[in-house]
């Protein structure tokens, strides 16, 4: 998830810190009628209106060195840009996803990786470190952790990201001959987030785009229960007996809960996935006996590439190129290598 200038550094990393702290307990499905749920007021507004290239020859990222803080065992491990970059895609992406999903994994984690080592970025991470290993920045894994997760499988899944990361070898996503903040996320509910109404600040190629490839997918749909008064205490409101449980008075462009009203307190979307500890801001609710329980649609905060909706897109023929710059708005595909020899230059 992901890769945040430092406007979005210390979201995330509260949003990181929410997680730890267990937010949901899960409870049988089935106790209790339905006695109450989420409503809806929205004001009316008008609707948004709403040829492929050979992949690069197959050769080896520059010989650049990555500095990967391992928060496990709290030491710095020192790896070539390739090998960090094939630890990421091995760790972000299912290696039995299409080759052309994988290739656009590699794009993004490496013009994120490329972002921050030519900025020097040292914002989450402690001194002689570039990034960490968690989704503060990206996750990674070593190849000796490939080994133990994959098993009998490690010889063809190996195989098969090392070929997605060599053939966009050396490329990056720019905009306006910059790189760009390539956010990704698990599973959208649809529809892409536009920053601006995840994080505030508005980013011109991270507008909120359909994604209809996500629907149906494994991460599409998940519920979970937690009891009234866990509800209540997370999120600071009192729901009463009656049959509506707060109102939804205003949606995002991408189809997601912008802001609750409860009785007259306000919370946004945002506010109430942090709190819960929710996979998405699509979220509905009903009351089941003492309990919540809770809809999710999508899984992850929305905003950029979706990973399933890339896969998707490959599945029906797309190429990598065609997945980034659907998701990307407005990007080009261009080489690092000058940006990189800059960076081995002041080593």
């Amino acid at each position: 998830m992901k890769k945040y200038k430092p406007l979005f550094v210390l979201a995330s990393i509260l949003f990181a810190l929410t997680l730890v702290i267990p937010a949901v307990l899960v409870l049988p499905f089935s106790d209790g009628k339905a006695s109450g749920k989420l409503g809806e007021e929205l004001a009316a507004k008008s609707k948004p209106a709403a040829s492929k290239t050979a992949s690069a020859s197959a050769s080896k990222d520059p010989a650049v060195e990555v500095a990967v803080y391992r928060s496990g065992k709290s030491k710095i491990e020192k790896v070539q840009l390739e090998d960090y970059l094939v630890g990421v895609v091995a760790a972000e992406m299912p290696a039995d996803f299409n080759e052309e999903a994988l290739k656009a994994q590699a794009l993004a984690a490496r013009t994120y990786i490329v972002n921050r080592l030519i900025s020097k970025d040292q914002l989450g991470v402690p001194k002689g470190a570039t990034v960490t290993d968690t989704t503060i920045h990206q996750v990674y894994k070593n190849d000796a952790e490939q080994r133990r997760d994959w098993g009998k499988d490690y010889t063809w899944k190996k195989k098969k990201i090392v070929e997605a990361v060599r053939s966009t070898s050396g490329q990056i996503l720019t905009y306006k001959e910059k790189p760009i903040d390539a956010l990704f996320f698990s599973t959208s509910n649809g529809y892409t987030e536009s920053s601006e109404d995840y994080w505030g600040g508005s980013i011109p190629y991270l507008k909120s785009v359909s994604s209809p490839w996500d629907k149906g997918t494994e991460k599409f749909i998940h519920k979970e229960q937690i009891p009234v008064s866990q509800f209540e205490s997370k999120l600071g409101v009192n729901i009463g007996s009656g049959g509506t449980i707060g109102k939804i008075i205003a949606r995002t462009e991408g189809k997601r809960v912008a802001k609750v009203d409860f009785n007259g307190k306000i919370l946004t979307g945002k506010d109430i996935r942090e709190k819960l500890g929710l996979r998405s801001t699509d979220f509905s609710w009903e009351r089941k006996g003492g309990s919540i329980l809770i809809t999710t649609k999508g899984f992850g905060h929305g905003v950029g590439m979706s990973q399933y909706g890339a896969n998707g897109m490959a599945e029906e023929g797309k190429d990598y190129k065609e997945i980034v710059q659907h998701y990307y708005k407005g990007v080009q595909i261009k080489s690092a290598n000058n940006m990189l020899a800059t960076v081995t230059a002041q080593k």
